[in-house]
């Protein structure tokens, strides 16, 4: 939906979102903090989720399915967020797409370069993530930094079970940052949506001197710096929105969803899975 207002133009479409299941609720409660005035539609894979143990070709068929879903529904931009997601289908999705597409791994890129002063950059993620070697390769595009990895197969269970503070998800991060941090790194990627539920806890054991990039927060940035670069933001009058869709189980996701996002989530329509 365009129009011109004083020589400035205006698309009141919304923002498509999507992720493999609840994690990317934690980008999208950072593009509602960064662009409050913005429509948002969120799609999670519930039926088939996790996307990181599927195959390059799976990820890739899934991911276009569910940007087909969200086109119907005439979004003017898509973010991919889920790191395996923009791992394996990003390049694809912004071949075939008449939007723009963004992906989670590129703006925490960007973010933990700017950040890191000595060069020395950790990331921690999911084994599909970290095997994918995803952020190695876009954080070499910017700059040549010392990469360092560390895959944290554990913390997903415990963020969507709500242990965020319990004694052992301590006991559990302080082992995972204890090889990243021995290697004196300067700057920590969040490289799971899941994550920036824990970061009081990677704050703790991380120490001050470690800055902590939340991929949520650089793609909210990411998507401001395209509406503004594009002059795609919603008038100040527009209709707000939030609508979530899920390919299976809306009760959990209704319930389990509402610490992601920040926000008590009201209402979740599930749609048929995919053929």
């Amino acid at each position: 939906m365009l129009k011109k207002i004083k020589n400035k133009t205006v698309n009141n479409s919304p923002i498509g979102i999507f992720d493999s299941g609840l994690g990317g609720l934690t980008v999208m409660s950072a593009i509602n903090k960064a662009l409050p005035l913005e429509n948002l539609i969120y799609f999670g894979d519930t039926a088939r989720v996790p996307y990181g143990s599927k195959s390059k070709d799976i990820v890739i068929k899934y991911s276009k399915e569910i940007a087909s879903f969200l086109m119907k529904h005439k979004v003017k931009l898509i973010v991919v967020a889920c790191n395996t997601a923009s791992a394996f289908a990003l390049a694809v999705l912004k071949k075939t797409l008449e939007v723009p597409v963004i992906g989670v791994i590129e703006p925490g890129s960007k973010a933990a370069v700017c950040a890191s002063k000595n060069k020395k950059i950790g990331v921690i993620g999911t084994e599909g993530t970290i095997n994918s070697g995803s952020y190695p390769r876009e954080i070499d595009k910017i700059s040549k930094c010392e990469v360092y990895q560390q895959a944290c197969p554990l913390l997903v269970p415990l963020v969507e079970e709500g242990w965020n503070d319990e004694e052992i998800t301590d006991v559990i991060v302080k082992k995972y940052m204890k090889p990243l941090l021995s290697k004196r790194i300067d700057t920590l990627v969040l490289g799971c949506t899941h994550y920036p539920l824990l970061k009081k806890t990677f704050e703790k054991n991380a120490g001050s001197k470690v800055i902590l990039i939340d991929s949520a927060e650089a793609t909210a940035g990411e998507v401001k710096n395209v509406l503004n670069k594009k002059r795609l933001f919603a008038d100040e009058k527009s209709r707000k929105f939030l609508r979530f869709y899920v390919s299976d189980n809306p009760d959990k996701f209704k319930s389990i969803g509402s610490r992601f996002f920040s926000k008590k989530i009201s209402c979740v329509k599930k749609i048929e899975c995919f053929g």
